[in-house]
């Protein structure tokens, strides 16, 4: 137990962390029905990233930092003035064409690098165990800026995800779209750098799917969210280091489950 602690304890800590924000942002997301957008976000900061190797800059360093944030906002202002009241064409097929896209262009970068297939592998499932404490330290302080950040004007962005037609009355729309996909990208930015796209798709979208199957306050959706990342995590990194398993796929097989577990627990209490 105490060499499972010792080389456990702070990816399980990074895990915590992303639990906390992207529960959150989560439940914007499914109710604003744009599933695939963190994918989408993720992708472009990754082609950022990877524009940055093919220029000889570090992945993990402060330049390739900011160059996958500058891609990823540019990435935000494009949903955020792509989404209409009545649009001729959903939303999500724009976020989808933009990942497919992004995915295809990293690809044909990082075809060109020594280490291409390396580089797509880290870019999918990351490498949690080998996250540092200095860098867990640094995404909760960002977190917790973008969760104050969101408290302050929770009010506005929770009655845009909401209702996107009464918002438009009272709201410059596009204007708090940009500031919420923003915030979001910052986000998604720094997950995808130490725990990959999927790994950060399963605790932005499993999480807060689980909440809503059991309540419509936002308070307690919250509460079952954060239970959800809390218990995925301890149990998802059990499985990997006692069976012998990626981390991050441990992680997101055991999200999994628990969603097809609570979604049979719904589906019991439903009939009765």
């Amino acid at each position: 137990m105490t060499e499972f602690l010792g080389i456990m304890t702070i990816p399980f800590l990074a895990c915590l962390v992303l639990a906390g924000i992207h529960a959150y942002l989560g439940l914007h997301v499914i109710q604003r029905e744009i599933i695939f957008v963190d994918l989408a976000l993720a992708q472009i900061a990754i082609l950022g990233g990877s524009l940055g190797i093919l220029m000889g800059v570090a992945l993990h360093s402060a330049q390739g930092y900011w160059l996958s944030l500058g891609f990823t906002l540019v990435g935000a202002a494009i949903f955020s003035v792509t989404r209409y009241r009545r649009p001729r064409v959903p939303q999500e097929a724009t976020i989808g064409i933009t990942y497919a896209v992004s995915a295809a262009l990293m690809i044909l970068i990082l075809s060109r690098t020594g280490e291409g297939d390396e580089h797509i592998r880290e870019a999918l499932v990351g490498n949690i165990l080998l996250v540092r404490p200095d860098e867990v330290v640094k995404i909760a302080v960002i977190y917790a800026l973008i969760g104050l950040f969101h408290f302050v004007f929770r009010k506005n962005f929770l009655l845009i995800s909401k209702d996107h037609a009464e918002a438009s009355k009272t709201l410059n729309v596009r204007f708090w779209d940009f500031l919420f996909y923003a915030s979001f990208g910052i986000v998604v930015t720094s997950s995808v750098a130490i725990a990959g796209v999927l790994l950060v798709f399963a605790f932005l979208v499993i999480p807060a799917a689980c909440a809503i199957l059991f309540a419509d306050r936002v308070k307690t959706r919250l509460l079952i969210g954060w239970t959800v990342g809390f218990l995925g995590s301890v149990a998802g990194i059990m499985f990997s280091y006692f069976l012998d398993f990626p981390t991050g796929a441990s992680v997101v097989c055991t999200f999994g489950g628990m969603l097809v577990a609570l979604s049979f627990v719904k589906w019991v209490v439903s009939q009765i």
